[in-house]
């Protein structure tokens, strides 16, 4: 009686891989392979998407401040000074307005006025600053000449110009240390 039990339910599974054979393809194996490989497309686009986004959130500096809370943020960079020393022995130079057509990519001329004021480490930077202002100018020039309007909407625009500003005049004053690049007015017509 075991030996007609078994052969029943063989006979059993026999039709059941004949009835999904027939319809699937090539048999019963086949009909999780189709499963199988969407859902290795899904994952690869899950997987494309995230890393995209990272990408473009590295490039446009979104993640530098979990990349410099990660690196040691508590931690001062070389050159870097405690803000509290620095606002107190800071030495404030104005530079003078400037009046730059930004572009626009062929509609009517836009303008940008802005008056910063640079923020040095001590008194004696301010006759290097003074005797490289020709190139102090033409690096701010070059830069805002090239900015769209897009570029100075909301906080972070504001601070992408801060911080280019900051890197150009730092450049051009090279053994002096500019700290900070203060917006004193910026109007855009």
């Amino acid at each position: 009686m075991a030996d007609e039990l078994d052969e029943d339910l063989d006979g059993e599974d026999a039709d059941d891989r004949d009835g999904e054979g027939g319809e699937g393809g090539e048999g019963g194996e086949g009909g999780g392979k189709p499963g199988r490989k969407r859902l290795l497309i899904v994952i690869a686009a899950v997987l494309v998407l995230i890393l995209g986004g990272a990408a473009a959130a590295y490039f446009t500096g979104l993640l530098q401040p979990v990349i410099e809370m990660l690196g040691g943020g508590s931690d001062t960079a070389e050159g870097e000074q405690n803000p509290a020393l620095v606002s107190k022995n800071a030495v404030f130079y104005d530079l003078q307005e400037m009046l730059v057509n930004i572009n626009t990519g062929g509609r009517k001329p836009v303008y940008l006025k802005i008056r910063v004021s640079l923020e040095l480490s001590n008194a004696n930077d301010i006759a290097l600053v003074e005797g490289m202002m020709p190139r102090i100018i033409d690096n701010f020039q070059v830069y805002l000449r090239e900015l769209r309007i897009e570029d100075l909407k909301g906080s972070a625009g504001m601070y992408r110009l801060r911080e280019e500003l900051l890197k150009r005049v730092n450049v051009a004053v090279a053994p002096a240390k500019v700290n900070d690049v203060l917006f004193k007015e910026m109007l855009v017509q």
